[in-house]
């Protein structure tokens, strides 16, 4: 199935109480600890910001199709695949940030998952529910319900091939051995 490159869907800003992006989410706030054990990945939405105060129900109220909006260095921390899987399994279509953490980034990457880097992110003035519009290929943010713009970081040609292959797996495996000359 063809995937597209371009997604539109509400928004969850990651937020505090005041309104002000939360900075440096590390993995074990995204995905606690306690639920390393579990492996079954369609189990993992369940564990999703289950240990970011304020969060805890975000599982419950996730859809198919959300959009994840957060601050900077998203994702700090360890290599916790739990991290991104669990945004995944609850159907989250991607998540727009101002950063990422470097191992986190690459999970994802890795995994097919969309990340977007928008350091001019606060232009786009998103509140929770607002619909977003994001263009992988320009890197052109649109916020639907306020009419506001924002300049993202287009994805990489790499992390297009991968994206639109699938995963990493599935792209290594589309290459037939010819891995090593298509990634320069």
């Amino acid at each position: 199935m063809a995937r597209t490159t371009v997604i539109e869907g509400r928004v969850w800003p990651v937020v505090d109480a005041s309104g002000t992006y939360l900075n440096d989410v590390d993995t074990d706030q995204i995905y606690h600890n306690a639920y390393i054990a579990v492996t079954d990945v369609d189990e993992m939405g369940r564990y999703a910001f289950g240990n970011l105060a304020g969060w805890g129900d975000f599982p419950t109220k996730a859809e198919p199709g959300d959009i994840l909006v957060v601050g900077a260095n998203f994702g700090a921390g360890s290599s916790r695949q739990h991290a991104v899987d669990c945004f995944r399994t609850l159907g989250v279509a991607g998540v727009v940030g101002i950063s990422f953490g470097a191992i986190y980034k690459r999970n994802a990457v890795n995994a097919g998952w969309p990340l977007v880097e928008c350091p001019d992110l606060l232009k786009l003035e998103l509140a929770a529910g607002d619909v977003l519009r994001v263009n992988f290929k320009t890197g052109e943010l649109e916020n639907r319900t306020r009419g506001k713009l924002a300049a993202a970081r287009p994805f990489s040609r790499v992390q297009m091939d991968v994206y639109l292959a699938g995963d990493l797996f599935a792209y290594g495996s589309s290459l037939g051995g010819k891995s090593a000359g298509r990634l320069r």
